[in-house]
């Protein structure tokens, strides 16, 4: 948090608007997304999508992609106009990570600043920690955010397909108002030949 009602600035590539993650009104529009309300995924070659449920509302609240040996949960949120919500989140996570007898480190990534944690695994994974990135991205409106898994958390070639992957993500903010922070609504995407 700043100190003097400053609003937190976007965190954001320079280059975002081209090399994504893109706004609805950037994507194109011929390219064939598969869609989840609030994120577009561009299928890919070796690609298995995972939506990820909350158990007592039934609701989606993340969306689980496996690609190049690891990873990558996604999560669109609501976010102001103006400012930003990634500088603010890192210090949740992180202290988050901390609460749970992880480590974390902050560094500058690809995509910016990233927190690298070894984190707890869980009891299916075993015990000991695992390796963790924690990406986000400020667009206009919406903030996008991403745990990296696996072989992108640690192997740069891995995290390179990775990150390319998070950055053809398109989220869909939509127009109706929406508090920041609140998860912008994910749904099952159509089958084939329904649309």
């Amino acid at each position: 948090m700043t100190d003097n009602n400053e609003t937190p600035s976007k965190s954001a590539p320079a280059n975002r608007a081209v090399e994504g993650p893109f706004d609805d009104s950037e994507a194109n529009p011929v390219r064939p997304y598969i869609d989840l309300g609030g994120i577009k995924i561009l299928p890919r070659e070796g690609l298995n999508l995972r939506l990820e449920v909350e158990e007592q509302s039934k609701r989606i609240v993340a969306v689980g992609l496996d690609y190049a040996d690891s990873s990558l949960q996604v999560q669109p949120f609501a976010a102001p106009r103006t400012g930003g919500l990634w500088d603010e989140t890192r210090v949740q996570l992180r202290d988050q990570v901390k609460a749970q007898g992880g480590r974390v480190e902050e560094r500058e990534g690809p995509l910016g600043k990233e927190l690298l944690a070894e984190v707890p695994a869980t009891a299916a994974e075993g015990s000991g920690l695992r390796l963790a990135r924690f990406i986000g991205i400020d667009g206009p409106r919406w903030f996008l955010r991403g745990v990296i898994g696996g072989a992108g958390a640690s192997d740069p070639e891995a995290a390179a397909k990775v990150e390319d992957l998070f950055r053809s993500i398109v989220v869909v903010r939509g127009g109706a108002p929406m508090p920041p922070r609140d998860l912008i609504p994910l749904k099952m995407p159509a089958t084939p030949g329904s649309a």
